[in-house]
């Protein structure tokens, strides 16, 4: 795995679970164009697969928007 993967999982992981403000859909979105500009092909459908996870635990009620 990328090393920026890491790095976006780890920041992305760590706004959903702390900042509730930030809309669950932008903190996936932003992680996914960081990971398509700076990581591979594949990287964004990567990041969006895990931390769409990520928030189906952490944000159940959200998780879908």
């Amino acid at each position: 795995m990328p090393a920026i993967d890491r790095a976006l999982l780890r920041i992305g992981s760590y706004e959903l679970g702390w900042e509730r403000e930030l809309p669950t859909a932008v903190v996936i979105n932003e992680a996914v164009e960081l990971a398509r500009e700076y990581s591979t092909k594949d990287s964004g459908r990567f990041v969006n697969a895990l931390l769409s996870r990520v928030a189906e635990e952490l944000r159940p009620a959200t998780a879908a928007s």
